[in-house]
């Protein structure tokens, strides 16, 4: 059987401050034809990255509704992960290319889950390419089957599309965070468009006072008298958490006393992680003022919710994002941000609310120099950009969205 990961108890009517009565309202009309249908999410990890964060807020949410709702993971050992982990840098446009080998790693380990997946359910949610091939190797057994793919694959390397196109037959349809996301000759003819969401009442996001966030930050070595820019992101090659040092290197000849945290989450399916890691530890030798923390030393999302609203920039620095769920986290608590125009980001920071979109280290550092300069001016950035969060990206519109599209795949089943 694999692993059901435990989540909490939560209750749809606490999102009401944060988003409105007749969103709460409407969450329940579309639920209620549900009431009962069983509903499996599964993906690679219980931890680390914005799949793991969504779905511990929705699979809750998803109970107190009506639903049978499960979050599961597939099992895999160091060498499948690093298979995936190249699966989803190709499938991003990177040049590697999968070898036999890596193929026959990444069938062995969907054709041991496949086996292992042995529950009943009515609809299974299928989150990016780790678990991809579980539906080829197991059958629908009378579910409907959808992929949820959260990564950028509008320009993916040819040879490693060719082989996961493959395992994509027999899902009754896909989910993208954007339209421009959807690989060419794309098989299936469903297709929809739901932009991920944050969650407003997680540890992360919720409101935390002033003086809270403070002694968190004084405790773990951060200087409250001095300027801070963060990045929250994985330890990523395409987060470029190197040039992040570089831009802050750039800044910090103006601004001396300026200080940098790299908050990076190492996550059980990216074993990259560790070497990224390394590389970023060698170019912040010798600078006290470069921090750096990751949730294995006891920096979660807590503390995380103090460095984006204590910074007075949030940096996200992407080459190539899905979304980048910590450009609106930032947003809703009042930061503004300089971002990379990749991905999802421009529909976050759209129509000049937020922040800025920069292109290269020499315009982040300018942008971040120019928010130093001006705090007044950042503030109403940000403000704008709140509410574009509240409008746009909050866990009640994307449950909203959902269940609309679980609606239209189960029909009479979901009457339970």
């Amino acid at each position: 059987m694999l692993q059901c990961v435990d989540v909490g108890v939560q209750s749809v009517d606490s999102y009401e401050a944060s988003a409105g009565a007749e969103q709460i309202a409407r969450l329940k009309r579309l639920a209620a034809p549900l009431r009962g249908a069983r509903v499996l999410h599964l993906n690679a990890t219980p931890y680390g990255g914005g799949v793991a964060e969504i779905l511990r807020s929705e699979v809750p949410l998803l109970r107190d509704l009506g639903l049978f709702a499960d979050w599961r993971i597939i099992t895999g050992d160091a060498t499948f992960f690093a298979v995936t982990k190249a699966i989803h840098n190709g499938l991003q446009g990177a040049r590697h290319e999968l070898t036999a080998h890596e193929q026959e790693v990444y069938l062995t380990y969907a054709t041991r889950n496949a086996r292992l997946l042995d529950e009943q359910y009515d609809l299974i949610v299928v989150h990016d390419p780790q678990p991809l091939a579980v539906l080829h190797f197991h059958g629908n057994g009378g579910a409907r089957w959808l992929w949820r793919c959260h990564i950028d694959t509008s320009e993916p390397n040819p040879q490693v599309w060719r082989f996961v196109r493959g395992y994509l037959e027999g899902y009754d349809g896909a989910v993208f965070t954007l339209g421009s996301f959807v690989p060419p000759d794309f098989p299936l003819p469903r297709v929809e468009i739901i932009p991920p969401a944050i969650d407003p009442e997680s540890p992360k996001n919720f409101e935390l006072g002033d003086a809270i966030a403070r002694r968190l930050l004084r405790w773990i070595g951060i200087e409250l008298d001095q300027p801070l820019v963060t990045q929250v992101s994985r330890f990523d090659p395409w987060k470029d958490p190197l040039g992040v040092i570089a831009a802050y290197q750039r800044v910090k000849r103006a601004v001396p006393a300026l200080q940098l945290a790299l908050v990076g989450s190492m996550a059980l399916d990216d074993p990259e992680g560790w070497e990224m890691y390394r590389l970023i530890q060698d170019a912040a030798r010798g600078d006290a003022d470069i921090h750096l923390f990751t949730n294995l030393t006891g920096v979660g999302n807590i503390e995380v919710n103090a460095f984006q609203r204590l910074s007075n920039v949030v940096i996200q620095k992407s080459l190539r994002e899905g979304f980048g769920l910590v450009v609106s986290e930032a947003l809703w608590k009042g930061t503004p941000v300089v971002a990379g125009h990749a991905g999802g980001i421009p529909l976050q920071l759209q129509d000049g609310a937020g922040g800025f979109l920069v292109q290269s280290t020499e315009e982040c550092a300018e942008r971040v120099l120019w928010l130093l300069q001006h705090p007044a001016e950042g503030e109403a950035l940000a403000a704008r950009g709140r509410e574009r969060v509240r409008e746009h990206f909050l866990l009640t519109r994307l449950l909203a969205d959902e269940l609309h599209l679980y609606g239209t795949l189960l029909g009479a089943q979901a009457a339970r």
